[in-house]
């Protein structure tokens, strides 16, 4: 993609969305901070920088406030937002101190990494079963739909206590909602979450289990605990967030691996390599590309350019993460190198709630997928990546699992 050195917002397309690095590479240079459209028709000003961006994610100047939101995005052109923002946003990444904090705060036990190790063997005990039953489909699959997100999608519908029934009902939901598809089906798609979500919310309450979504509906703090809305906007962001983001990682992942033969003989040959290799895949082609929406409360400057106050701002994290000025020869897949301070989970008080699981979960993955398929490859190209500015996916991951 070739963009204006001018005023002109650059226009956010498939090409794009497939290599969003070879954008980023042009702007870093030439408009580090600088007005984009996306596919939506929502204008707004990326950040792609790392120290910028970096300085973004924590600055208390970009608002996230979701009964604001709307409003703001309306003025700069989106079309869908209105037609359901109020029925799913209002959870704690939508939020900004002081609600941010008691929202975080009534859920963030359940996440501790002690917490999440606990659930490893029941993590390998899934990763084993699908591993089992791709052997059965092959010799040919698309490691997507048979691996990479029946794993994490299993993983947190058993800590959420969704119904198994369900989770492709939810996979096809989210699916529409994370992409910039026509407007009544995203609409549709929301409602028909919302509903799932607030009669799952009102069964747990009624009949409380074991599950961490029963934990939720109870959650009190000094006092404090979560209204209905509240719990199922939070149930919204813990069954998305808590498997996309993990969906990708392991399919971007497997991806660089496969398309380099000796990283991944070097990755066979030492296991005990996959959590630091993780790190790799989470800076080099990290799950989500454009962070989530905020917006200015007053004028910022950035690289010596000055946001006004009342402006989307979406902060690019594999933009970030592809900085040559903090990762030397960041194009190169390099599972030795420094990864430390990668912002593929974000940075500041909006930090992943969530990292701790899918460093679990791919950890797992990767480990089960290298030492039952050795001889995986590609069985053709991988499709085009989903048309959304907030995930970097894959629509097919296609390959041989035994060459």
């Amino acid at each position: 993609m070739t963009i204006d050195h001018d005023t002109r917002p650059v226009v956010l397309d498939q090409d794009f969305f497939d290599d969003p690095d070879a954008l980023y590479r042009e702007l870093r240079d030439a408009r580090p901070v600088t007005r984009a459209t996306g596919p939506n028709g929502l204008t707004f000003w990326m950040i792609t920088r790392y120290d910028d961006a970096r300085a973004a994610l924590n600055d208390p100047r970009l608002r996230k406030d979701s009964r604001r939101l709307p409003e703001v995005l309306q003025r700069h052109g989106a079309t869908s937002f209105r037609q359901f923002a109020d029925s799913l946003v209002g959870h704690m990444l939508n939020a900004d101190p002081p609600d941010h904090t008691r929202l975080r705060k009534l859920v963030g036990r359940a996440f501790t990494v002690r917490a999440i190790a606990r659930l490893r063997p029941r993590i390998e005990q899934i990763a084993t079963e699908l591993a089992d039953a791709a052997e059965q489909a092959g010799p040919e699959l698309d490691l997507l739909d048979h691996f990479a997100f029946p794993l994490p999608m299993t993983v947190i519908s058993e800590i959420l206590g969704v119904p198994g029934e369900r989770r492709e009902d939810f996979r096809h939901w989210s699916n529409l909602l994370l992409s910039s598809g026509p407007d009544e089906e995203r609409a549709a798609a929301a409602a028909s979450m919302a509903q799932f979500l607030s009669e799952l919310v009102a069964d747990k309450s009624a009949h409380p289990g074991d599950d961490m979504l029963s934990e939720i509906v109870r959650a009190s703090e000094d006092g404090d605990s979560l209204s209905s809305a509240e719990v199922t906007a939070m149930a919204f962001l813990l069954l998305v967030a808590g498997h996309e983001t993990t969906v990708n990682l392991i399919g971007n992942g497997m991806l660089a691996l496969l398309r380099d033969p000796g990283q991944h003989a070097r990755l066979r040959a030492d296991p005990d390599r996959v959590p630091q290799a993780v790190e790799e895949f989470l800076r080099y082609d990290g799950p989500v590309n454009l962070a989530t929406i905020r917006f200015t409360d007053e004028p910022v400057e950035y690289s010596g350019v000055t946001i006004p106050a009342g402006e989307v701002v979406l902060v690019s994290l594999i933009g970030a993460n592809r900085d040559p000025g903090r990762y030397p020869d960041p194009q190169r897949f390099d599972p030795d190198r420094d990864t430390s301070g990668h912002l593929a989970f974000g940075y500041g008080i909006h930090h992943c709630l969530g990292a701790p699981l899918a460093r679990l979960e791919a950890d797992v993955a990767f480990r089960t997928l290298l030492a039952r398929f050795p001889d995986m490859a590609l069985a053709g190209a991988p499709g085009q990546h989903r048309e959304s500015t907030l995930i970097h996916a894959l629509t097919a991951l296609p390959v041989r699992l035994n060459a």
